[in-house]
């Protein structure tokens, strides 16, 4: 009798596994063709274990009779973990298409509106899909060849090719493991390099094309630069003698870094000494100084945990994560503005532009809203032009966002341009390619108004 009355309990469960995936296979409109591979195959994979079959655009009961039956009978004699298993099995299945309910084609407005590149996403290189949910980093690109680098964490260094089809991990040094939180790709004195800021390692690492390490460039000491709030953060570390209290200790969490008119600037947010720090080269070695500017503080010029730095136009972009700024200098570290019209609560990480704007990511999305995953905004310097939301898009795990970046591709027959965003996520890793659509359906964003109403 028990085993009759497990065998009904499972022909249950998988009609119910059935009857639901059926049911939301015809809501989704999206097919399984266009899912991310990992997931397309964990779809199989856990359809096959319930008796379900996945076909084209959607999910059919395959044999809900003979399949159910048959599946029933390989449970006969099983204990109560068995039907938990299907039962956890039925709800993995529900939420994965879940997942794929009221998702759309295309995210933004005006001429930022974007679509999810699922061939490009998935051409992430299959023996870095172990290390794909420790990703913390960024890209950069050689403008010359354009070519991306970006950094993979426990997996290393790797160059992407310029159509973005072709991954290849690069150098085997294995201090190009660490994780590369912020990257540079630059030209100096006719040679281009790499410059890598490493926050765990509390080091730049400078290395050629090839991957090879030319200098490590480690902490500061204290006295080499201009400003002297730098100097003695980097400089003062007491002694310990009494047994209680904490002395100052300087720490050197570099999180990114930039090139700009012969000189390096990094910013290190993740501590107390929250600077932009420059570093100048002679002889072939990079030393620090003399310029430095900010400090941990809510002050103008200052602080709280400037997280990316950008050069463009002159100047010099620092992303100001815990106050949700954008900050504008020159390059002697002199206050311009805050760029206007970033959204308020927007933990702003890094800042690129595309040819027409900037380009920028908050770290989660935007509290009290029902995005899905952090924005992704296309600013002009003087206002906001669209709001990217890639959790829009149905693309799996992707939650939180730590980098994004332009890169454009040139059709070889028709030299026509199409701008990407690359996508780096955190916390769960993650990696996406989002393809810019031309007149592309805009989307409403994720927002509230004064009334508490979705906008």
């Amino acid at each position: 009798r028990r085993g009759n009355e497990r065998e009904r309990m499972s022909a249950m469960l998988l009609a119910r596994g059935a009857r639901r995936a059926t049911g939301l296979a015809t809501m989704t409109a999206r097919p399984l063709s266009v899912l991310h591979p990992a997931v397309a195959q964990a779809r199989e994979d856990t359809a096959a274990s319930l008796g379900v079959k996945l076909a084209g655009a959607g999910i059919v009961a395959a044999g809900v009779t003979m399949g159910l039956h048959s599946s029933a009978a390989q449970c006969h004699g099983s204990d109560n973990a068995r039907l938990a298993r299907l039962e956890e099995q039925v709800a993995t299945l529900t939420a994965q298409l879940q997942a794929q309910h009221d998702v759309q084609t295309t995210t933004g407005q005006g001429d930022a509106v974007f679509e999810w590149d699922v061939d490009l996403t998935a051409a992430f290189p299959a023996d870095a899909k172990a290390f794909e949910k420790d990703l913390h980093g960024g890209f950069n690109e050689d403008p010359d060849t354009g070519v991306v680098y970006t950094g993979i964490p426990g997996y290393g260094l790797c160059q992407i090719s310029p159509d973005l089809k072709t991954w290849k991990r690069i150098g085997n040094d294995p201090r190009l493991k660490d994780n590369c939180h912020g990257i540079v790709v630059f030209k100096h004195k006719g040679t281009t390099q790499i410059a890598v800021a490493q926050n765990e390692q509390a080091r730049i690492l400078i290395i050629g094309l090839d991957g090879a390490v030319k200098q490590e460039l480690k902490q500061p000491k204290g006295g080499e630069f201009n400003y002297d709030e730098a100097n003695w953060y980097y400089s003062h570390t007491p002694t310990k003698q009494c047994p209680w209290g904490t002395p100052h200790t300087p720490a050197f969490a570099v999180t990114d870094v930039t090139y700009h008119n012969g000189k390096l600037y990094a910013v290190a947010g993740y501590c107390d000494g929250d600077f932009v720090v420059t570093a100048t080269e002679k002889n072939g070695t990079w030393t620090w100084g003399p310029i430095a500017w900010g400090g941990k503080g809510d002050e103008p010029g200052r602080f709280q945990t400037a997280h990316g730095i950008f050069a463009y136009d002159n100047h010099i972009f620092v992303a100001n994560r815990e106050n949700h700024q954008v900050i504008e200098f020159t390059p002697e570290g002199k206050l311009v503005r805050c760029l206007p019209d970033i959204p308020d609560t927007a933990r702003i990480c890094n800042i690129a532009r595309a040819d027409n704007y900037f380009v920028f990511n908050a770290l989660e999305p935007i509290q009290h809203t029902p995005a899905k995953t952090a924005p992704i905004y296309a600013h002009s310097g003087e206002r906001l032009l669209s709001t990217i939301e890639p959790g829009d898009l149905g693309i799996p795990v992707l939650k939180h966002l730590h980098h994004v970046w332009p890169h454009y591709v040139t059709d070889p027959k028709t030299k026509k341009r199409t701008l990407y965003l690359l996508v780096q996520g955190w916390s769960r890793g993650k990696f996406a390619v989002l393809k810019h659509v031309p007149g592309g359906k805009p989307s409403t964003p994720n927002g509230w108004n004064r009334t508490q109403e979705p906008l």
